[in-house]
């Protein structure tokens, strides 16, 4: 399931990327106007997502760590949700979205403190 996760995680974030580099702009003049920090939304969004997936791919190879596993699964989904809202942001989703997007980097956080407390704990 985790390199599942992962590995989705992982292509979204490229062909998301992708977009963002070779496609975003010509939705600008199909659209209207983009909103202002779009490019910046789309980086942060890709960067984060594509970190959170290759690392939840590399922590699904730890071995059969339940705890560890949990952690990478609570971080890829975290960054899917963070990235999912600021993507659609930038493709012009009313600005509440911007709510949703700390649950994802709370998310992260909680995936990363777990992952602290498991090397603690070991």
């Amino acid at each position: 399931m985790l390199q599942f996760v992962s590995g989705a995680g992982g292509f979204l974030a490229i062909a998301f990327g992708a977009f963002g580099a070779h496609a975003l702009k010509n939705l600008e003049r199909y659209q209207g106007t983009l909103p202002a920090n779009v490019d910046s939304w789309w980086q942060t969004a890709t960067m984060y997502l594509l970190v959170h997936s290759a690392l939840g791919f590399a922590l699904s190879l730890s071995g059969p760590d339940n705890a560890v596993r949990l952690a990478a699964l609570i971080m890829v989904g975290g960054a899917m949700l963070f990235a999912a809202t600021l993507y659609a942001m930038g493709l012009g989703a009313p600005s509440w979205f911007g709510a949703i997007t700390p649950i994802g980097g709370l998310a992260m956080l909680v995936g990363w403190g777990l992952l602290i407390w498991t090397g603690f704990k070991s």
